[in-house]
């Protein structure tokens, strides 16, 4: 509050196999307080994450992992009253209405990966028309799939956005 922020995110990724990912769910936990005690929203990123052989933290976007990622951060803290999920939508967006019954919070989802094909950037596109029909999903936080679209025409990426809603 004393720079006057009106919200905070938090990326969270969770390494079952890291012990350091205690510390980090315990810090987190502390984050969801503060920000419910100040009465500001918090918008937790959860990921399942392993670290690859060439020591890249990659994150498991498989229904499973997603479930039990929004799972975990949906307990985190003493209220999950000021506590928002950002979500991304699974490698199967079929998966997506189980894993969002996962939660209550409400949620918004996330834009995967920039670049690819017009025809990549089509179905990401269908995959967020599908997840935004979920009673919980209340919206895009799709930055760089906009930014950067395949084709290279910002404005109709973000038209395209828009008519989801």
């Amino acid at each position: 509050t004393r720079r006057r922020f009106d919200a905070g995110k938090l990326l969270l990724r969770i390494d079952p196999s890291d012990p350091g990912s205690l510390t980090t769910l315990e810090s987190a936990a502390r984050a969801v307080d503060a920000m419910a005690e100040r009465r500001l929203p918090l918008f937790i990123e959860p990921f399942l994450s392993r670290r690859g052989p060439d020591g890249r933290v990659r994150n498991d976007l498989s229904a499973e992992a997603v479930t039990t990622s929004l799972a975990i951060a949906s307990g985190l803290g003493g209220s999950s009253a000021y506590t928002w999920l950002k979500v991304p939508v699974t490698e199967n967006p079929d998966d997506m209405a189980d894993v969002m019954a996962t939660t209550t919070l409400p949620a918004v989802l996330l834009g995967g990966e920039s670049g690819g094909s017009p025809q990549e950037q089509a179905a990401a596109y269908e995959k967020w028309r599908g997840a935004l029909q979920l009673p919980t999903v209340r919206g895009l936080v799709v930055g760089r799939t906009l930014l950067y679209p395949a084709d290279g025409d910002v404005a109709a990426a973000v038209d395209t956005a828009a008519g989801l809603l």
